[in-house]
């Protein structure tokens, strides 16, 4: 039976229920968001004769709720129009809709008797083979379908997401005792494909897979502090970025979810899983029963592990329990991992560590060690899922099992030895059967050694991926220090940047060329993409900042113009060029973006020109291509200084879309050409298939413009005017001003006296005049090096 979704209802608005609603909203389907009705009056409502049986009022509770989280930040919602696809209502007065409805979410109170009320209700008014889940995040399944219909239970199971539902990519389904295997496969491809989710089927344990490990982790830590005597910086600089874990780490994440969330599951964890050989360590240590007295719990509450004082962050003292001034933390050990980009690389030489990080690395992955391998088969059959959950649920860039492999499965066992502890059984079986390592890549595709059969399995569900660090030896065709250009199949190359941050500079200009070349003469179209955190953060502003000191303006120019011959190769050359942005896409990245004969955005994508920040206008392309976009939008009567100024603010305020969807109001992505991919997982090769199609359906190369239509002094006296006016109101600098007026001369075509036909090349002329300008300006050379040094743009 086919399956098609297109309206969900979700039962429950608080801030989990109105995430996953937004979420729903974000890929096109009508939600119907319901919860109770409030019991008073508000001192307002009073004053406006309101009664209790009055709609606004008893619609009070999600209107506040759905209002309070698309006001949050980060927005739950890709585009705010998108809200539109959200109907809110009451569970008194309209769950009788919900028979109109494909898929019911609850997500109310974590309390077991509210919930089967809940489900009560809507097994009275669901039509027979609708969907209906629950979003607990610990309470069995089974308890919860008990005294149902029959078919309620066979269409019922657990989907947990985890908060923020748009940004987190884990989505545990877990069946329960008579959950149809049709309705688990559909939610599995369902999450995968149409949420963008990680989609991981999980056992009916407490607290699934992802917060059971998740959880394990941060308690192994609370109890590893006090045995170390660890401060909380040293933890958060050990447990982040080096191991390819999220900035915040490990407390600042606490601080961020609420210590109560943590405390809540750990509890749960502690009464129900008994027989946990690690049991002891989910009981909650001293310091953190005092921090939940005291309502330390983080950011909700003003403090936790942290406590910003004015514009001073003070740490808590985990002896003492006072704050004090954040203490620097530094190890040898980590000195050694910084020429060492890959977090995967790093284990091998971050457990070797002769000092105190070394010794906490041994501890803290011998014990996550022992504990996963023995959380098989009890939470789940096969551990690949287990590296699944941590990667998509708590963001790290690898999950144990591919942490152990990174250290050696032999070498992990010695080093757990060390420690008085002992892996699961099947672990020695494995070595036993000859297989040394838990996961191997056989042409291009990732497999893991099943228990079932001792042998190694392929991962299921790959079919729909291209995974690049499996095919970048084997599939590529040409390398530099900046670029690997792989064969996808099919005659379609993939050019994948390899600098720092995924920056544009020389190596990577020269690759794109490169890969253009072979294109050209040998295969069929070329994407251009990566599957690092970000697409590119932009040009290598350190390269320009050196010539610009050195006043070498001759080379400085030739480089501009070399980005610019090669942003403008991307569009124009005899195969198809599809660029598949994701993360942050800034500045050259939106450059390249925007000549892109087909643009495969992941719906995750930051793009924007930002190069004001850094005192100078978009010149690879960029100030020229929003001046043609302006151009294609005129139309006959309209105001055309409307529709540039739009254009130009959008550069001028250095705008960076939110979203992919974004993207296509600002402009820089355009509606009838350019797609959005929900799953990231999926884009290379989505943007693989379409490279062929334009192939395959026959691509000529496009022939350059000559008829861009620029406005001359009358464009160009509005935006001086303009200016003049944000400069008088102090909403501007002297040398905001300056960047400013250098733009409105290149997007009006310079002074001309009446609106005139130009080529771009003509555009690109002006653009490449005006950056060459500021960059011999002394205030834009401060803002390159402020953003050099601190990461953050100077408003000089």
């Amino acid at each position: 039976m086919k399956r098609v979704l297109k309206k969900v209802a979700v039962i429950g608005s608080g801030i989990m229920g109105s995430g996953i609603a937004c979420h729903f909203a974000n890929i096109g389907l009508e939600v119907l968001l319901l919860d109770i009705i409030p019991n008073a009056l508000t001192e307002t409502e009073e004053k406006k004769g309101l009664t209790l049986e009055s709609k606004a009022v008893r619609n009070r509770l999600v209107n506040d709720h759905l209002a309070n989280a698309l006001k949050s930040n980060p927005s739950p919602i890709y585009s705010k129009k998108f809200a539109n696809r959200i109907t809110t209502g009451n569970t008194t007065d309209d769950m009788t809709k919900i028979v109109n409805y494909d898929w019911i979410i609850e997500v109310v109170v974590e309390r077991l008797d509210i919930k089967k009320l809940v489900f009560e209700q809507i097994d009275k008014y669901r039509k027979p083979g609708t969907l209906v889940t629950s979003n607990t995040s610990g309470i069995p399944i089974h308890f919860m379908s008990e005294g149902r219909s029959e078919d309620f239970q066979q269409h019922f199971c657990g989907t947990h997401f985890f908060n923020p539902a748009r940004y987190l990519k884990l989505f545990e389904i877990i069946p329960g005792p008579k959950t149809s295997q049709e309705v688990l496969d559909f939610l599995f491809d369902y999450g995968s494909k149409f949420l963008g989710k990680t989609s991981v089927i999980a056992k009916d344990t407490p607290a699934f897979i992802g917060n059971r490990i998740g959880i394990f982790g941060i308690q192994s830590l609370f109890h590893l502090v006090k045995e170390m005597d660890l401060t909380v910086e040293e933890v958060d600089k050990l447990t982040g970025p080096v191991i390819g874990r999220p900035k915040s780490a490990t407390f600042r994440t606490v601080d961020v979810v609420g210590l109560d969330t943590l405390v809540h599951v750990a509890n749960g964890i502690y009464d129900n899983c008994l027989n946990d050989e690690a049991h002891e360590l989910f009981k909650l240590p001293d310091f953190i029963n005092k921090m939940m007295e005291n309502k330390w719990l983080g950011s909700k509450t003003g403090q936790g592990f942290y406590k910003k004082v004015g514009k001073e962050i003070l740490t808590l003292d985990l002896n003492t329990l006072e704050y004090r001034a954040n203490k620097r933390a530094s190890f040898a050990t980590l000195e050694l991992t910084k020429t060492i980009d890959k977090p995967i690389d790093r284990f091998k030489v971050l457990v070797k560590g002769k000092d105190k990080a070394g010794k906490f690395y041994r501890k803290n992955f011998t014990a996550m060690f022992a504990y996963v391998s023995n959380r098989v088969p009890e939470i789940t059959d096969d551990f690949y899922k287990i590296d699944d959950a941590m990667k998509a649920g708590f963001g790290w860039e690898n999950g144990p099992f591919e942490i152990w492999d990174a250290i050696g499965v032999q070498k992990g066992i010695e080093l757990m030895d060390a420690e008085g502890l002992k892996p699961a059984a099947w672990i020695g079986d494995m070595i036993a059967s000859g297989n040394t390592s838990f996961y191997t890549v056989k042409e291009g595709n990732t497999y893991f050694y099943s228990i079932a059969t001792k042998t190694q399995v392929k991962v299921p569900g790959q079919d729909s991926f291209i995974i690049l660090n499996n095919i970048r030896e084997s599939q590529k065709v040409w390398s530099n220090s900046g670029v690997v250009i792989e064969h996808l199949g099919n005659g379609i190359l993939n050019l994948e940047f390899q600098s720092k941050m995924n920056t544009i500079g020389g190596d990577v200009l020269a690759g794109i060329n490169k890969a253009i070349d072979l294109a050209e003469k040998e295969y069929n179209g070329l994407v251009i993409g990566n599957q690092a955190a970000n697409f590119s953060v932009g040009a290598n502003i350190g390269m320009i900042f050196m010539m610009a000191v050195e006043q070498e303006y001759d080379e400085l120019n030739m480089a501009i113009k070399m980005f610019q011959d090669t942003m403008m190769r991307v569009r124009y050359s005899s195969i198809p060029v599809v660029v598949a942005p994701h993360g942050m896409t800034l500045g050259g990245g939106c450059e390249m973006t925007l000549h892109a004969d087909k643009v495969v955005a992941a719906a995750e994508s930051y793009i924007g020109l930002v190069e004001f920040g850094v005192g100078v206008i978009p010149g690879g392309g960029g100030s020229k291509e929003m001046t043609l976009r302006a151009s294609d939008l005129f139309r006959k009567n309209d105001v055309e200084l409307n529709v540039l100024q739009e254009y130009f603010l959008t550069v001028a305020m250095a705008k960076v879309s939110t979203s992919a969807y974004e993207a296509f109001d600002l402009g820089i992505l355009q509606k009838g050409k350019d797609i959005v991919v929900v799953n990231k997982d999926r884009q290379i090769a989505e943007a693989k298939k379409h490279a062929l199609l334009m192939a395959e359906a026959g691509y000529t190369q496009p022939i350059r413009r000559t008829d861009v239509k620029v406005l001359g002094k009358q464009a160009l006296g509005m935006f001086l005017v303009g200016t003049d006016q944000m400069e008088a109101g102090k909403y501007i600098s002297e040398h905001d001003k300056k960047i400013a007026n250098k733009l409105a001369y290149v997007m009006a075509g310079g002074d001309l006296s009446e609106p005139t036909l130009v080529s771009e090349q003509y555009l690109l002329d002006l653009e490449r005049e005006a950056f060459l300008s500021l960059c011999t300006e002394r205030k834009t050379l401060e803002r390159i090096q402020f953003m050099l040094t601190k990461g953050k743009p100077l408003r000089n």
